[in-house]
This record gives C-alpha cells, sequence and structure tokens, in this order.
C-alpha cells in the first residue's frame, strides 16, 4: 500500500511543578549494560536504525558485530503482566517499536555505552518525546504515532498522571506497561536516546535543514524563531524541538517540531553517506553509542528488519498524533486529553495491521512537511 506523506522525536523537559513527585521501584532498576543501495530511509525507527538505512546491505553482516559492541541494554519487558496479546494471522508479521527520548538533565550521557551517569533514577527523569513505529506486516508502509508526553493517563501501580511520569516512576518497564494499557498495542521492542545521543545523530550527519512556518519566541531560552530555511546543529536543534512556550498548540505544537526534525534527519543522513559507506559506517559507530534497546532485539534481528525494508519509500511513511480531545489542566499541571473515541478506532486499527485505513480517513491530521 501506497501512504500519504505527512512528517515526531525528541524534546526536553517542561514538567510543572510537582510532576515528579516521589517514585518507589514497582518496576525493575534497568541499569544494564539503515540502498545497497537501499533506495529510502525509514523515519523515526531508532536512532540506530536511521543510520542502518544508509548503509549498503553487504556491509549489514560486518554492523551486526560492530553495533552489538555499541548498544547498551535493557530488560524492559521482563515481569511485565496482563499484556496485549500478540496479532494473529497476517498482522502477526507487523513490529511495533517503542522509542523514548528521555529528559534527564545530566552533563553526561545516560543511554548507550557512552554514558557516564546512571540511565535512570527514580523520581530524576521524565520520557520527553514518546513514539509508536509501527511497521507493516507486509513491510510496504510504516507509521510514526506520537503519545504527547503530557498526555493524562492511566499509570500502572500509580493512578492517573502525565504520560512521561511513568518513566519517572519505574523507567521504562513501566512505560511500556503504560502505554501497552492505554493502546492495546503490544510493544514487540524498544529503543531510548538520551539529549546527548539526540545532539550525537544530528551533528553526526551534518546537521539539519528545517522550514519554520510563522515566526515564534522561545522565552525560556531567549531564542526567536524566524520564518524559512533554517540550518541547525544538533544543540540548535535539540532548542528547536524543546520550545513549548510561545508556540499556540503548546505540546501538540512541539510534537510537530520533533516529527519535521526526524524527517530532516533522515534527508540529511541520506544526502551525506549515499554512495560513501566509510561515512555511513562512522555514523553508525557514533550513534549507536549513544543508544539502549531492549535486550532480546539482537542485531541480526535489526538487519533482517532493514533488509525487509529495503523497498520502503519516504511517501510510505506516516506521520501523526494520537487523536486529541483538548489541552487543559488538572490541579497546577497543563494537560493533553487525549480523544478516546477516536483513539481506540485508531489502535483498533493498529492492532490490525490496518493503519492504511485511519490516514485514509484522517489525512487532514498527518503532519505536514513545515510546522511551525
Amino acid at each position: 500500500m501506497t501512504r500519504d506523506t505527512g512528517t515526531t522525536l525528541l524534546g526536553g523537559p517542561d514538567g510543572d511543578a510537582g510532576d515528579a513527585g516521589d517514585a518507589g521501584v514497582l518496576f525493575q532498576d534497568w541499569r544494564s549494560p539503515r540502498r545497497s543501495r537501499v533506495r529510502a530511509v525509514v523515519l523515526g525507527l531508532t536512532a540506530c536504525l536511521l543510520v542502518l538505512l544508509a548503509v549498503p546491505v553487504g556491509t549489514l553482516i560486518y554492523l551486526e558485530r560492530r553495533i552489538e559492541g555499541n548498544l547498551s541494554r535493557v530488560d524492559a519487558f521482563g515481569g511485565l503482566e496482563n499484556r496485549p496479546q500478540r496479532a494473529t494471522g497476517p498482522a502477526a508479521e507487523a513490529q511495533n517499536i517503542l522509542l523514548i527520548g528521555t529528559d534527564r538533565r545530566s552533563p553526561v550521557p545516560t543511554t548507550g555505552t557512552a554514558a557516564a551517569a546512571p540511565s535512570w533514577a527514580p523520581g530524576d527523569q521524565r520520557s520527553d518525546a514518546l513514539m509508536l513505529v509501527h511497521v507493516d506486516a507486509d513491510r510496504q508502509g510504516a507509521s510514526v504515532i506520537s503519545l504527547p508526553r503530557d498526555s493524562w493517563v492511566d499509570i500502572p501501580g500509580y493512578g492517573e498522571a502525565k504520560l512521561n511520569a511513568a518513566f519517572s516512576y519505574g523507567g521504562p518497564s513501566l512505560t511500556v506497561a503504560t502505554v501497552e494499557r492505554l493502546t492495546g498495542v503490544r510493544v514487540d521492542h524498544l529503543a531510548i536516546v538520551d539529549w546527548a545521543g539526540f545532539v550525537e545523530l544530528t551533528d553526526a550527519v551534518g546537521g539539519v535543514e528545517l522550514s519554520i512556518a510563522e515566526p515564534t519566541y522561545d522565552p525560556d531560552r531567549k531564542i526567536a524563531w524566524s520564518a524559512g530555511r533554517h540550518s541547525l546543529t544538533g544543540e540548535e536543534a535539540l532548542a528547536y524541538v524543546r520550545q513549548r512556550k510561545g508556540l499556540p498548540g503548546g505540546d501538540l505544537d512541539r510534537v510537530r517540531r520533533q516529527q519535521a526534525f526526524m524527517r530532516a534527519v533522515a534527508e540529511s543522513m541520506f544526502r551525506t553517506t549515499r554512495g560513501d559507506t566509510g561515512q555511513a559506517l562512522k555514523i553508525v559507530d557514533k550513534v549507536t553509542r549513544h543508544v539502549t534497546v531492549d535486550q532480546g532485539w539482537s542485531t541480526l534481528a535489526m538487519s533482517r528488519l532493514v533488509l525487509s525494508l529495503r523497498d520502503l519509500s519516504m511517501a510510505d511513511v506516516d506521520f501523526f498524533t494520537a487523536p486529541v480531545e483538548g489541552l487543559g489542566r488538572v490541579g497546577d499541571q497543563s494537560v493533553v486529553h487525549l480523544n478516546r473515541t477516536d483513539g481506540a478506532q485508531m489502535w483498533a486499527e493498529v492492532r490490525a495491521d490496518h493503519v492504511d485505513r485511519w490516514t485514509a480517513a484522517h489525512k487532514s491530521e498527518l503532519t505536514r512537511d513545515v510546522v511551525r
């Protein structure tokens, strides 16, 4: 199926006072340690796969060994109970990958083998970007579905809170459990990257080119963004995707910025590595040092997934956000209220591997190439 192009990744901490709270650990501490001419790039699978997609197919066997030595792993699924059932029939071949961008305020990396600080500490760190990447069973399409960090949801064992609090309370395991309860979609794999990895990914591909639809001002960072085309370094791109204040749609506009960034990274990476295997390998080596993946996701499985996506084009990848009812407040917290009715319909299509039916009926909700 050919999908309509729409266009979401990492952001920053804007939690309200009292967001994190004191967190006991219900879930286990996880501090463990992409044309032989691929025609296009699959956006948003993970920072690692974004790079792998630009690497000639014949190089993947070598990369299995190289990447294995770089990646940090976490047991994100052990001990989880009452998980959604795996899809059956043709839909069973689909893949659902949860991508987490974290916002821990650390001067050194906290994910990947480059980590020089603990990956997670209770109450000290929230997820700043959450995206569920659905890869169609026939490998003819993929979807990157953003879950706003301020979504007011039920967190197992803690009650109602912002979605990003799950990472603070119980790390990746509780985040997976929360997303699965909210969506009814079984998560197959997980990838986590922190701010250092975000900057490294951007700079490794020579920066990114982004278009901004209208002027905005970020009062927190005192940055005025003019309308038009911008060339951004990693630090500048981080500031761009972290802004929320000064944007009419708040957290929802930030989500769109994250998606626009993902597209820009893919374009920059493909331009930088086209025909240059050596450069692609250098980028892989740098980026994978900042990525943490689930314990069960072998480099062989990653390579097989990449190979199965070799005929995918960017027009086959849709970016959109989970249906939203509106913005509001709960106590002193600004929150996002999800549209449960529309969301239930959308997630049912994801589980059935028919996301194309949802996007065909909601074209106006796909993220555009140029955002605020």
